[in-house]
């Protein structure tokens, strides 16, 4: 019962590393770009959540009314003013870019908040569980993951099944026809980026909640986030829930047989994963 425990506990944390991943994978399918700054975005995200409920006094899902929209806009600027000038044949640039971005919006958190961990108070929410078959599951690793489930199956139908859907597989299928068919690559790049911050505040909040931070961890959020993206495979939304579970339970079960193992179990998993099959178990872009 111990094991089986650690794997539903492991999936639940996976929840979250989809959160992170999700991102990551829209702005990789849309316009190819590596967002190295992308953990750091989320920790962004989780000081706005704390700021808000500090200074409003609302609970941190409440929160997420303007925070979601407010790193939404933050998206959209930031890829209309800076990353669109980036984007070309080589892929450099893009990597540069985001790499001093990731060290600006560190030391900017640094300079406002300090480096003293800080985490989102969520009252009765952070210790509440349930129990099912003999088993106990925290109310808020389920509401994770739940959230994970709803904003996957939403970005996939705004993919799939609305006209921005359609504009950011045409622009990403081939940028230059797009532009020929009166649809504005800049503006679809700069909603994309938008749409996957708006995703980012949601993981930075309940990462929040969930525990400490400061504004160093973004580098760890990111590579939980790329091990997601690469295990379920590029440009797949429903590959990223799958890549951030088995990853979550190659964590969980580490950390039974040995608490040290716990990131280390993780990091072989995905890269056994990456030995056997480079690009992920379900990958939509063959490059």
């Amino acid at each position: 019962m111990e094991w089986v425990n650690a794997i539903l506990q492991g999936a639940l944390l996976g929840g979250l590393y989809a959160l992170f991943a999700a991102g990551l994978s829209l702005i990789f399918g849309v316009m190819r770009l590596v967002n190295i700054a992308h953990g750091d975005l989320i920790v962004l995200g989780a000081y706005l959540g704390l700021s808000v409920t500090l200074v409003l006094g609302v609970h941190p899902l409440v929160a997420l009314v303007l925070v979601v929209p407010a790193m939404a806009v933050i998206g959209y600027v930031l890829q209309r003013c800076i990353l669109n000038q980036t984007l070309g044949k080589d892929i450099l640039p893009p990597l540069l870019v985001t790499f001093g971005l990731s060290v600006i919006i560190q030391n900017a958190l640094l300079e406002t908040y300090t480096a003293d961990p800080q985490k989102i108070s969520a009252g009765a929410l952070e210790t509440a569980s349930l129990s099912v078959g003999g088993l106990s599951f925290g109310v808020l690793p389920v509401m994770t993951f739940v959230i994970a489930v709803a904003v996957i199956a939403g970005l996939q139908w705004v993919f799939y099944r609305t006209a921005l859907g359609r504009a950011f597989r045409a622009t990403s299928d081939n940028q230059e026809i797009a532009q020929l068919m009166g649809l504005n690559r800049r503006h679809i790049f700069g909603l994309a980026m938008a749409l996957a911050l708006a995703v980012t505040a949601i993981a930075g909040i309940l990462l929040g909640i969930r525990t400490s931070f400061d504004p160093s961890i973004g580098g760890g959020r990111l590579i939980f986030g790329f091990e997601a993206v690469i295990i379920g495979g590029l440009g797949n939304l429903w590959g990223t829930l799958v890549g951030g579970i088995i990853l979550g339970v190659a964590q969980t079960v580490g950390a039974k047989i040995d608490p040290g193992w716990q990131l280390l179990a993780g990091h072989l998993v995905f890269l056994l994963i990456l030995a056997i099959r480079p690009s992920g178990l379900f990958p939509r872009i063959k490059e």
